[in-house]
């Protein structure tokens, strides 16, 4: 029979995994506990860091539905629950493990498939999702402002040539004006 806080705990995991968008799997294998402290306060709120046995993770896996990371789970592990934007996690992940060797990555899990390390690091190397609706709204206003400037020409056009067009008269007129003040005035004798 099972013990209730192995039960407790199985249940935990698999509401993570049902919780989360995405689930980074690492080994943390060589990390002091100051560490770990570092490294669930660099991913935030919409993260959670989970050390947990092999065993428990692989049931809690099974009960959530997810399949593909029983090869993962191998050593000394924890989770990344990723809640909110799996991207910054995955930046956060791959940063951290860059300044601390002993972490390492082994992969993940995400829409409802295994990902490998090297699919984690593509997340990880992705705008995150304000940047890149910030660059879509950037393409959008400048698509409009290139549609108001080519509605705009040719009223414009139409105002240089009217424009033009006095101009010109103006300067016929003033060039038959000029002969005719001319003749006008007396002849000296």
């Amino acid at each position: 029979m099972a013990k209730p806080s192995k039960v407790s705990a199985v249940a935990e995991i698999t509401e993570q995994f049902r919780g989360s968008s995405a689930a980074v799997i690492t080994e943390y294998r060589g990390l002091s506990m100051a560490q770990l402290t570092t490294l669930r306060r660099a991913l935030g709120t919409g993260a959670t860091y989970t050390v947990s046995k092999n065993t428990l993770v692989k049931r809690a896996a099974q009960d959530a539905g997810v399949e593909g990371i029983e090869a993962l789970l191998i050593g000394p592990t924890a989770i990344a629950f990723i809640a909110g934007e799996p991207v910054d996690a995955a930046k956060t992940l791959r940063d951290f493990a860059k300044d601390n060797k002993a972490l390492v990555i082994k992969g993940g899990y995400m829409d409802g498939r295994s990902l490998s390390v090297d699919e984690v690091t593509r997340i990880a190397d992705l705008d995150s999702r304000e940047v890149l609706l910030a660059k879509l709204a950037g393409a959008m206003k400048g698509n409009l402002s290139k549609a108001a400037a080519l509605f705009a020409a040719p009223a414009s056009q139409v105002a240089r040539l009217a424009q033009a067009l006095a101009d010109k008269r103006a300067a016929e007129g003033s060039s038959d004006a000029a002969p005719v003040a001319d003749a006008a005035e007396p002849a000296e004798s």
